[in-house]
């Protein structure tokens, strides 16, 4: 065996370069080539779906974390246990995304979530200091409003990234997505309903994705917004702009911020060779390395997932502090419902379209969702 087939999702600069010289690093420590194929975001679960009938896995596979469940529950994925790999020391969410039905089946060496970012100038201006509760966002909101420019910026879009968005100010809240219909989710749905309606956040809300909202705030037509740090080499590009980083403001004074993590797990499809399957395992465990972890960490903006490494991380890359903050108690997706996931997922972002765009109470509006 000389070399081992890698598939992964990450088909744009800079991360198609970052990946290629960490594959090909891990290939070299572990004696083989690596013949890489990186395909479009959407594409990747439908070939791997069809590669999986066809047997033709790859001998390394790279899953946005909240599919990692599906493709687990099809038979696809060999556990890590069986190379002695385990997730020991990892952050509980991580670990919790690549786990199914008890096994871990994948390692995830960096994460992300989102958080609030500020204008520090805008906020100075108005003598604002970055909001810690739900009544302090709605209050600085208002008062950061005024012409064109909007106290805060999120993104609602009837989608996955609506869902993401949301929920920071859902499980916060207590809010479940076994069901949507409950008061702790028809809150948080209602703060952003009154955002909205009373004019602290654009009604484009729900037409905006992340990357949209990024510019407005960069443009400086939204003093605050709630994005993820990926989104940093496009601010720090702008020169004239200075903003921080809070976690997401949480229900009370107090209250824990429950965010959602993201990031990407490394996983060993069941090819039905096992000395391939053994040497892709090496693959995974050198991606995985603290070495790596803090590499890929400050190259994509990213935060390492081992526990140990987070102190040193936010000394070396202290724009990261919050997020570091963040993911410490951040949830997986799929933690409650598994392979169930995107279900509820459809039915958080249709519930809070019907809200902010139909009219519906927040609370009707979920109900409706809920039951489909």
């Amino acid at each position: 065996m000389t070399s081992l087939r890698v598939l992964d999702y990450y088909n744009n600069e800079p991360d198609k370069t970052v990946y290629t010289n960490v594959l090909n690093a891990c290939g070299s420590a572990n004696g083989v080539t690596i013949q890489r194929e990186a395909v479009p975001g959407a594409s990747l679960i439908p070939k791997v779906l069809q590669q999986s009938s066809s047997r033709t896995l790859p001998d390394v596979l790279m899953l946005d974390n909240p599919d990692l469940q599906q493709i687990a529950a099809s038979g696809a994925l060999t556990p890590m246990s069986d190379y002695g790999l385990s997730a020991d020391g990892y952050i509980k969410g991580v670990v919790d995304a690549s786990t199914y039905q008890g096994k871990l089946y994948g390692l995830q060496p960096i994460t992300n979530s989102i958080a609030l970012f500020y204008n520090k100038d805008i906020l100075a201006k108005a003598g604002i200091t970055p909001p810690k509760t739900w009544d302090e966002l709605r209050a600085d909101a208002k008062k950061l409003t005024a012409g064109k420019q909007y106290g805060i910026a999120f993104s609602a879009p009837a989608n996955y990234e609506g869902t993401w968005q949301f929920l920071p100010f859902m499980w916060s809240n207590g809010g479940d997505e076994k069901n949507i219909a409950t008061p702790q989710t028809a809150d948080a749905l209602q703060l952003w309903v009154d955002l909205v309606k009373n004019g602290s956040a654009s009604k484009s809300v729900v037409n905006w994705t992340q990357a949209d909202v990024n510019d407005q705030f960069k443009a400086g037509n939204a003093a605050m917004m709630i994005n993820g740090p990926w989104q940093f080499p496009v601010l720090n590009a702008a020169k004239n702009l200075h903003y921080g980083v809070v976690p997401t403001p949480a229900p009370q004074a107090g209250a824990t911020v429950v965010s959602p993590l993201g990031g990407e797990t490394w996983t060993v499809p069941q090819t039905g060779d096992k000395a391939r399957q053994q040497a892709a395992a090496k693959i995974v465990q050198c991606l995985n390395s603290d070495q790596n972890q803090m590499l890929l960490g400050k190259e994509r903006q990213t935060v390492p997932t081992k526990l140990s490494l987070q102190d040193q991380f936010v000394t070396q890359n202290p724009s990261m502090k919050a997020f570091s903050q963040v993911v410490e108690t951040a949830r997986a997706r799929t933690g409650e419902l598994g392979a169930d996931w995107p279900k509820a997922a459809t039915k958080i972002y249709t519930g809070i379209q019907s809200a902010l765009t139909g009219g519906a109470a927040p609370m009707a509006a979920l109900q409706q969702a809920q039951n489909g």
